[in-house]
């Protein structure tokens, strides 16, 4: 069935929940797995400091992707590249169901990824077309919350699902959701039509693309190498050496391109740059502490896996109730001081999390500080979400919603991937738990004073 166009009253209730049910898939696909991750690691063969590329093997493809795909649902049609994505993602969910060793479960993960990519940009460049004002600012409070609802699925249903049926019913319930997602978007996501873009562009973006997933994927290796050799290793050398030529093969795409794949007017726009900034050092913090206190409960704890996806219920909790408050207080407020106020609380929670041991009693130790990361998560990502929007759209020359949509999930993503790669190395060294939460609250606070300085 083709969707038309809808009539304005009806553009939030029909667009907008199916838009906000795609960041809930994303969500969901990383939450739920996050409990199963040891035991995926011991089913396939990963070891210890393998675990993270359970997540990281999604993140890596969606974070070199999303410029990209954020251009192709400018061009190709926003609804088009959604379902496309969708229906990649669900034939990646597939493939993990099927896994039986560590690399088929790695690509399992990043077919997804090339799926989320192409979703995750599809529906935030729909979001940023249709929408304005206040109604932009609710339907990302309305992501934000869908966003904390798929946290909450994700911790019991991982936990609960992994300890009664297998981690293998976790990729076949993504396979699930997705379909019934697609028929969504097929139903209510409008049509818009093509734009003709012309070949050597396509090759331009495709290697600049192409460079930035292979920086970003060689970069989260050479982290991650780290916690298993010496700096000097092979390992980290050559993993380094490939990110930074590819890096020099991006800027080398890019330079003197017609149509670069990140446009020189977003090099001179300090806010748009700013919102970026602080969009991906968010997620460098907030993504991995789902992870590590997930797996510190399960190893150094002794929960099982629904108890540990019951850990972190109540910080999702929280999310769901705190997002929709959110458009209010930034209209009272304004969007940077809310922005320091979401920053300062991840600071004070990951701090807290670094007294963290084996016999700690949850209340004090796990209960309280992940609420106070809680309620910096939809706090962050609404307001630089805000900011970046509001950036692109006053600079002289207006960035397209695909691209900004591009630019932002891009830098959140390569803030998570990289936080997936550095944070759980630190945890599985000799350094421990409490050194990574140390890290993650201090690359907070840091963020927390370029926040004040914009609040100012």
């Amino acid at each position: 069935m083709r969707a038309t166009a809808p009539a304005p009253g009806r553009i939030s209730s029909a667009v907008g929940w199916t838009l906000a049910l795609t960041q809930f898939l994303l969500i969901l696909d990383t939450a739920v797995l996050n409990v199963a991750v040891p035991h995926i690691a011991d089913g396939v063969g990963l070891s210890q400091a393998e675990q993270g590329w359970v997540i990281n093997a999604f993140v890596v493809p969606f974070a070199g992707l999303l410029l990209a795909a954020g251009y192709a649902a400018d061009r190709i049609g926003r609804r088009k590249v959604l379902a496309t994505g969708l229906s990649v993602l669900a034939v990646g969910a597939a493939l993990g169901v099927v896994a039986v060793n560590g690399p088929m479960i790695i690509v399992s993960r990043a077919v997804q990824g090339v799926g989320g990519a192409l979703a995750g940009a599809a529906a935030m460049s729909v979001v940023f077309a249709l929408f304005t004002g206040p109604d932009r600012g609710k339907v990302l409070a309305l992501f934000a919350t869908m966003a904390g609802v798929g946290g909450v699925a994700g911790t019991i249903v991982g936990g609960t699902a992994t300890e009664l049926l297998g981690w293998r019913s976790l990729f076949a319930l993504n396979v699930v959701a997705a379909v019934l997602l697609l028929v969504a978007v097929k139903r209510t996501v409008p049509q818009d039509g093509p734009r003709e873009v012309g070949t050597t562009a396509h090759r331009q973006r495709r290697s600049g693309s192409i460079a930035m997933t292979i920086a970003l994927a060689a970069a989260a290796y050479a982290v991650t190498a780290m916690t298993d050799h010496s700096w000097r290793s092979p390992h980290v050398l050559i993993g380094s050496a490939v990110a930074i030529g590819a890096v020099i093969a991006f800027v080398a795409a890019e330079w003197g391109a017609p149509r670069p794949v990140i446009p020189r007017q977003v090099w001179r726009n300090p806010a748009l740059l700013s919102a970026l900034a602080l969009a991906g050092t968010g997620q460098f913090v907030i993504t991995p502490i789902f992870l590590l206190v997930s797996i510190y409960a399960q190893q150094a704890m002794g929960y099982s896996p629904a108890a540990a996806g019951l850990v972190l219920l109540p910080m999702s909790l929280l999310i769901v109730a705190i997002a929709p408050t959110l458009p209010r207080l930034i209209q009272m407020f304004g969007v940077h001081t809310l922005m320091l106020a979401g920053f300062v609380a991840a600071t004070a929670g990951a701090l807290w999390l670094t007294m963290l041991h084996p016999d700690a009693d949850y209340l004090t130790s796990v209960l309280g500080p992940t609420l106070l990361v809680g309620l910096g998560v939809p706090t962050i990502a609404i307001t630089t979400n805000l900011a970046a929007a509001a950036a692109a759209e006053t600079a002289t020359a207006a960035i397209e919603p695909g691209l900004t949509a591009g630019l932002l999930t891009t830098a959140q993503q390569f803030g998570a991937a990289m936080g997936l790669a550095a944070l759980p190395a630190i945890a599985a060294s000799s350094s421990g738990y409490d050194t990574a939460f140390l890290t993650a609250a201090s690359v907070a606070a840091i963020a927390a004073m370029l926040a004040a300085l914009r609040a100012l």
